[in-house]
């Protein structure tokens, strides 16, 4: 192995160290963030309505991701023939919002920070959950950074409006999204059988812009189909809930629903929507790790995120 550089400095197994997302550099000052892409979690649960548990996502995603870290220069993928999130990529994590217990409005404010942070830097925002109203503060934070189309991959529509005063919680935040001016509109991919959203929802969702597909009509469409339907200029935000998997690869998650997308299915449309389109934010909620003893739950959503971040910046020539 000499000569490859595999016998200088520390080996640095994923297994030693501590667990930043892909062993990247930690940055503490929000202020100085210098990246293509910088991590910020978002341990936030409080917006559940049935199982909580997702405010441990990002310690169990980032602690999945040094998985697929090993040190080497980069990912080679024989399929494709790339080397994805090579030594020109710069990635750093930049911690977690700090959460208020019982206060939505304040932690929500605090995500937003740190988005902006990211953003103002010049860097990709890449936010790991926590439940999925953490969306919420990641497009508010987008208001200065021009027209927004939204990609969600989901079981759940996520487009209440307000239920009992309720207006920030986890089945809110796509109908926020879509009422912002910002956003142009949005393809909802995975939705499925019964669902937390009333029918005045969706019709609510395809009023304000929305193209819903469940799995099944993905499937029937195929990847090149789906990719046809987003509108080709559009700059995407990639909002990933891990519950538009099936619960029988990604069981960790408050609100199971059986009969969603398996693995290739999901990487096949983000690396098309990644080829295709200007990813400018990314976000991958509702891990709730206590609900999968055996973590695969955490290892698929940061094989997930290191491989769109792998399309992105390939797409853009790093």
């Amino acid at each position: 192995m000499t000569g490859h550089g595999y016998e200088s400095g520390r080996l640095n197994l994923p297994f030693v160290g501590i667990s930043t997302f892909g062993k990247r550099p930690y940055v503490e000052d929000w202020s100085s963030i210098d990246a293509h892409a910088a991590i910020l979690g978002a341990p936030f649960d409080f917006g559940t309505q049935f199982r909580p548990g997702a405010r441990f996502g990002p310690r169990a995603v980032r602690e999945a991701s040094t998985l697929f870290s090993f040190g080497h220069a980069g990912a080679y993928d024989h399929e494709d023939d790339r080397t994805y999130l090579g030594p020109s990529v710069r990635i750093v994590d930049i911690g977690d919002a700090d959460i208020v217990h019982t206060d939505t409005e304040r932690s929500h404010a605090n995500i937003e920070t740190g988005v902006r942070a990211i953003l103002k830097a010049g860097a990709l925002p890449v936010v790991i959950g926590g439940d999925h109203s953490v969306n919420i503060p990641c497009i508010r934070a987008f208001d200065g950074e021009g027209p927004i189309h939204i990609l969600q991959i989901d079981a759940h529509l996520d487009f209440v409006d307000e239920r009992h005063g309720v207006r920030h919680g986890h089945g809110n935040p796509m109908r926020r999204a879509a009422e912002r001016p910002h956003v142009t509109g949005l393809t909802q991919l995975g939705i499925r059988n019964v669902s937390s959203t009333a029918r005045e929802g969706y019709d609510a969702a395809r009023a304000m812009g929305a193209d819903i597909l469940s799995v099944r009509q993905v499937r029937k469409l195929g990847v090149a189909g789906v990719l046809a339907r987003i509108p080709r200029d559009a700059r995407l935000y990639v909002t990933i809930d891990i519950d538009g998997f099936c619960p029988s690869i990604a069981p960790g998650t408050g609100t199971p629903s059986h009969g969603g997308f398996l693995y290739y299915e999901v990487l096949e449309i983000l690396q098309g929507v990644a080829r295709a389109h200007d990813i400018v934010g990314i976000d991958l909620v509702e891990v709730a790790p206590d609900y999968d003893p055996t973590g695969s739950t955490a290892i698929l959503a940061a094989q997930v995120l290191l491989n769109l971040l792998g399309f992105v910046f390939d797409a853009r020539g790093l």
